[in-house]
């Protein structure tokens, strides 16, 4: 056998600098090929499916579910099959009278050794051991985000390896060169997919990542393709039209949040019996810090309105009368709420303070708008990019999308972590407002309560109209309160007079 080689966990992408390990789909002994699934972990962002670099016999594993493993840290042990490991696999080669031999010495000292079955089963164990070096060597290309296993064209090989025999793998592309262990390792962890060279730091890929910069269409400028700042710089300086790459949804079995551990003893400062102590993890870590830093950085303020919604209702219920296609409610004030951003676009910015304490506003040409979503995970943000060229019914169609799979533990980092303002519809949980957390580093978040009918006054008379609540939470550092009641007021305006605004649906 030859040395084992171990894969470490790999960078994930989005800053994340850890993983829970949910799940092992390999055991020791186990025999996998290249790009095979070897373990589910789940990140603050999403659950994926990791898988090998490497092809051979699993030696080790480094974890067990449930714990947190770091980036960088190793995962599994793989140790490559040998010729001789590989005789040892193949299938039995045919005898003369048609049966397979059966496992008895080699050679002389065998004594139903024919010269043709020996050599059926030398060439037998000459292609087990060359798939197994060619799949290492040329990979699939299955990418996570900033990972993915060398080369390859983007196809995923989803089942696992026979452990009788390995059939060849009929590859056109050439292998990369060879590298080092150290050097496959360091690749691991900071390849663009699909690009062998192009090698990035994670500052680089930061810079790339808030610019919408496509790291996997640019050629580097330095050693071996390597992607330096300069490169990003030269790409936002000549203005061409940047496309952030996508990742490949993974997908994930249901599984539940973290579930409370029995323990036993006393709390030392109530004197109550501990019934239990539930890990604080996931999706729940995640929003416990960033919440934590959102209420320690953001000065923030909160001003609300209420709104008589009857319009809007009328509104839809007359698409819905005439047979055309009605978008949810979420979607109308979302429409609303792009077109409020365009107006104010203070409140569609982010601040951003650098190693000298100086702070600047950035502003964002585009609106990635970001909606609450809850899910068995817990509470996750996703948004819809460029939604200000949207039009309701598209505004719908897309947010029903991130909401399923968001709900199915399907969502990438990026729909998870781009947006610029957020639109939270509370209503949903059957209260009327909240003073809700910014969700940083954005300025700004929309709250929606529930629609209920209320005493009106319209025209002088009282009236019971559909009355709902709009509370917008903003950071004081980007605007006055002038900007965020005009803004609010914006909004309000249009779901009271909606179809001034929804000439396209």
């Amino acid at each position: 056998m030859s040395e084992p080689r171990v894969f470490l966990l790999p960078d994930l992408g989005e800053g994340l600098t850890e993983a829970e390990l949910v799940a092992w789909h390999v055991s020791v002994g186990d025999q996998i090929v290249v790009d095979q699934p070897i373990a589910e972990v789940e990140t603050a962002k999403s659950a994926v499916e990791v898988p090998s670099p490497y092809a051979g016999i699993v030696t080790e594993l480094h974890g067990k579910p449930g714990e947190t493993l770091d980036v960088g840290r190793p995962l599994i042990s793989v140790t490559p099959i040998s010729d001789g490991a590989a005789a040892d696999d193949a299938a039995p080669a045919p005898s003369p009278d048609g049966h397979a031999a059966s496992s008895m010495p080699s050679g002389s000292d065998r004594p139903d050794a024919t010269p043709g079955a020996a050599s059926s089963a030398s060439a037998a164990s000459e292609v087990a051991a060359e798939t197994y070096r060619e799949e290492e060597k040329a990979g699939s290309g299955n990418v996570l985000i900033g990972y993915g296993t060398p080369g390859g064209h983007g196809q995923a090989r989803r089942t696992r390896a026979r452990k009788s025999s390995v059939a060849v793998d009929e590859r056109t592309e050439s292998a990369p060169a060879e590298l080092s262990k150290e050097d496959e390792l360091a690749l691991l962890r900071t390849r663009v997919p699909g690009k062998l060279g192009a090698v990035i730091s994670p500052l680089v890929r930061r810079m790339a990542r808030e610019h919408g910069v496509d790291l996997g269409g640019l050629q580097g400028s330095g050693d071996s393709g390597l992607i330096m700042r300069r490169d990003v710089e030269a790409v936002l300086k000549s203005a061409a039209p940047a496309v952030e790459p996508e990742a490949t949804p993974v997908a994930r079995p249901e599984r539940p949040a973290a579930e409370p551990v029995e323990t036993k003893g006393a709390d030392a400062r109530t004197g109550l019996a501990i019934s239990a102590r539930t890990p604080v993890r996931g999706v729940r870590k995640a929003v416990a810090a960033n919440m934590s830093r959102s209420r320690s950085e953001i000065p923030e303020a909160t001003v609300w309105v209420d709104v008589d919604a009857t319009a809007l209702m009328e509104l839809r219920e007359g698409l819905k009368a005439s047979g055309a296609e009605a978008p949810g409610l979420l979607a109308f004030i979302a429409r609303f709420v792009t077109a409020g951003l365009k107006k104010y676009p203070e409140l569609n910015t982010r601040i951003e303070t650098a190693e000298d304490g100086s702070q600047e506003i950035v502003s964002f040409d585009g609106i990635n708008l970001g909606f609450a979503a809850q899910t068995d995970r817990g509470l996750v943000v996703p948004s819809v990019r460029g939604a200000e060229k949207l039009s309701a019914r598209e505004l719908d169609a897309e947010i029903r999308r991130l909401t399923q799979v968001a709900r199915d533990g399907k969502a990438t980092p990026a729909e998870l972590g781009s947006g610029t303002f957020t639109l939270n519809n509370y209503g949903v949980f059957g209260v009327d407002g909240s003073a809700a957390i910014i969700n940083h580093p954005e300025v700004g978040i929309l709250g929606v309560g529930r629609i209920i009918d209320k005493p009106w006054v319209v025209n002088g008379e009282l009236a019971v109209r559909k009355v709902t609540e709009l509370t917008l939470t903003f950071d004081h550092r980007v605007c006055d309160g002038g900007t965020a009641g005009g803004f609010l007021r914006f909004v309000a305006d249009a779901i009271e007079n909606p179809t001034s605004l929804l000439a396209d649906l």
